[in-house]
């Protein structure tokens, strides 16, 4: 079983921060999007995956590849990398996997974190979607149902035809027949919603040729794609995944429920809480923190913050707003 994802934007709306790694590898709550999203195919699946295949922009580093090789490592998953030169949407995304697309396979794209109860069965079945209800389904691609059967696929409705959201997984018994089908956009230059090549056309196209296509609902779909919905879904994460923390391990220092605090932080003399997530190795002096992100190694001194996102190596002095501030960045420092 392979694992297929495109991961080749740069997400620019979670920027300062995905200037520097791809928004899939952003940390919640100490660990990144990508690997909680293999993480829950790992436990509700109900066969492990053997392969991640990562489709990366052109400018991607080794220090990005090398993430993810430790990430699959500890999955106990080869890595694979592929590139995507051109953004021209959704199917040409996957089709940069091309030579992948055989045999068993799941696709899934890295924008958001998803949970759901129980285990999901691929038995019978020629493709899985998986979906979530919502209450405004024309910013969706979505699945038309009737009698427990899908029996269409729209990319962002102008109608209300079905609350039933693609949030982009999909599994495929033969990974070859989906192949054809984006072919065939690409040959033909099929161009659907946006001017673009989107799966959910391949999708129709499979669906009209009688492939069994079964669903899997889940029960929580957390969106990281901008800066507020990263900070809200960290905070959910933190509620969701709280345990107490032993206060004697900081110096004067008050904890306010649910906070993710990372191993080797150092605390003195502060406030950290609700819904604040510090990650590995960071240092905090008279400070005052709640709801807020802040990456590995972040060095912050009499420092009042809320609603913040705060990038690796970071070093903040006196900073009594919200702030976003990315990596090796500096504010209120003599440099």
């Amino acid at each position: 079983m392979k694992l297929i994802i495109p991961m080749a934007g740069r997400g620019t709306r979670v920027r300062p921060h995905s200037h520097t790694v791809p928004k899939p590898l952003l940390p919640v709550a100490g660990k990144m999007i990508v690997e909680r999203i293999v993480e829950t195919f790992a436990r509700t699946l109900d066969r492990r995956i053997d392969e991640i295949v990562f489709i990366l922009g052109p400018d991607f580093g080794q220090e990005i590849k090398d993430a993810l090789q430790a990430m699959s490592d500890r999955q106990n998953a080869k890595a694979t990398f592929r590139v995507q030169e051109t953004a021209e949407g959704t199917a040409h995304a996957v089709y940069c996997a091309e030579e992948d697309l055989n045999g068993e396979c799941i696709i899934v794209f890295a924008d958001t974190i998803f949970d759901m109860e129980g285990s999901v069965s691929i038995e019978n079945a020629d493709s899985v979607i998986w979906l979530k209800e919502v209450d405004d389904p024309s910013r969706f691609g979505v699945a038309v149902e009737e009698d427990g059967k899908i029996t269409d696929f729209v990319e962002k409705p102008s109608e209300p035809i079905s609350d039933l959201a693609i949030i982009g997984v999909y599994y495929f018994r033969e990974a070859e027949k989906l192949k054809r089908e984006i072919e065939y956009l690409l040959e033909n230059n099929v161009r659907g919603h946006g001017g673009e090549f989107q799966l959910t056309d391949a999708l129709d196209r499979l669906l009209k040729k009688d492939n069994v296509f079964k669903k899997a609902t889940v029960d929580e779909w957390l969106d990281c794609g901008t800066l507020p919905a990263w900070l809200e879904t960290s905070g959910v994460i933190v509620d969701k995944e709280y345990e107490e923390v032993d206060p004697d391990r900081f110096v004067d220092t008050k904890i306010i429920p649910p906070v993710y605090i990372g191993d080797d932080v150092k605390l003195e003399n502060c406030i950290v809480g609700p819904k604040a997530s510090i990650a590995r190795g960071s240092k905090l002096k008279k400070c005052t923190v709640k709801n807020s992100l802040i990456q590995e190694e972040a060095s912050l001194h009499d420092c009042n913050i809320e609603d913040s996102t705060i990038g690796r190596h970071a070093e903040l002095r006196n900073v009594t707003q919200e702030v976003h501030l990315g990596d090796h960045s500096k504010v209120g420092i003599d440099v």
